[in-house]
């Protein structure tokens, strides 16, 4: 599915999201229900946050590259407070999860789990991609592969 959309169309679309050069290619992924993260094209090391240049061998041939979003947690959180947020609830404790994808050895990308129990996040779960609606925007999300919610 090709979308099409304009810089000023993708400010629109996101608000409130910091949008550079960089990262506006991994945004457009998300209108598409792709989570593109930065893929080397010199030294094939994957990288995350989208930096202009390779970290690892410094070349600036660097592409927005679909993950699987397969993975397993690495870092949790539970936030009972923070800021207003379109369809976030601190009523009950909102996770918070940091991702190690199975692309790479250290490649981690952050966002929330859906569908599934507080007491059934857990550094080490085995996670996958899924995609909710946030305030009129995709969202890349995870659930966990063996919930028994």
């Amino acid at each position: 599915m090709s979308i099409e959309v304009s810089n000023e169309g993708l400010v629109q679309r996101f608000p409130g999201e910091l949008l550079t050069h960089d990262n506006a290619d991994h945004y457009r992924g998300r209108l598409r229900h792709e989570l593109l993260l930065n893929l080397c094209g010199a030294c094939r090391v994957w990288h995350a946050p989208p930096r202009p240049v390779c970290p690892e061998c410094w070349s600036d041939r660097v592409l927005a590259t679909p993950v699987t979003g397969n993975g397993i947690i690495f870092m949790a959180i539970f936030l009972h407070q923070g800021p207003p947020a379109a369809g976030v609830d601190y009523s009950t404790p909102y996770p918070v999860v940091t991702v190690e994808l199975e692309e790479q050895d250290g490649l981690r990308f952050t966002s929330t789990v859906v569908g599934a129990r507080n007491e059934e996040i857990r550094i080490g779960a085995p996670v996958r991609l899924e995609w909710i609606d946030r305030a009129g925007t995709p969202m890349p999300v995870f659930a966990l592969r063996n919930s028994t919610s």
